[in-house]
Parts: C-alpha cells; structure tokens; sequence
C-alpha cells in the first residue's frame, strides 16, 4: 500500500466538508481555504490516532478500559481548559451553558 497516496486521497474530502460548511466557494476565497486546511489536519489525526490506537490495543500495550479512561479523562482536562478560555461558558451534558455577564463579555464582538 501507498501511504502517501491514501492519505492524500483521504485529504480530498476537505472540500467536501468546507462546501457543507460554507457553501461553494473558489479556491482562494481565504475563508473556505482556511475552512479545508482545517478539515485537512482534522481528517489527518482521526486517520493517525486511529492507526495509532489500533496498534496499542493489538499490541497489548494497553486494553480498552485502560484506554477508555484515560480518553475520558483528557476529555475533562481539555473541556475545563476550554471553559477557561471562554470564561462564562462551560459544557455541560446538554450543551454549553452560559453565565452571564461573563459570557457576554467573552462573546463581544463575535459575529452573528
């Protein structure tokens, strides 16, 4: 197998997913190229934390549990890093919840 090659065939579903996003736009347009590079890198690690999940659990160097703890762990790491990030935003299991002044605050300026 070409690695190289199906990774860059794999890659060609940036498109696809900037069109869904944006609609159809030229290559060039700086918003729908910043929207596929950004597809691109994410379509990349699903395929390499796959891979590399994969051969740890074949390989015995951790078992499912192990490994579904500590996704669930980093999942709350990361989820607390964001909520500092956004202050007045936190997610919750019903989506993000929004204290307000702060979230107001920290969402001035956004776009509609």
């Amino acid at each position: 197998m070409d690695t190289m090659a199906a990774l860059e065939r794999l890659c060609k579903w940036r498109v696809i997913f900037a069109g869904w996003q944006l609609g159809t736009r030229l290559k060039g347009d700086p918003e729908a190229d910043a929207v596929r590079d950004h597809r691109e890198v994410t379509i990349l690690l699903r395929a390499e934390v796959t891979a590399l999940t994969g051969l740890l659990l074949k390989k015995g160097v951790c078992t499912n549990e192990e490994l579904a703890q500590a996704v669930g762990e980093e999942a709350e790491l990361l989820s607390a890093d964001y909520a500092r990030r956004f202050p007045g935003l936190t997610a919750t299991d019903d989506g993000i919840s929004m204290k307000f002044p702060e979230a107001a605050e920290t969402m001035k300026g956004w776009r509609p």
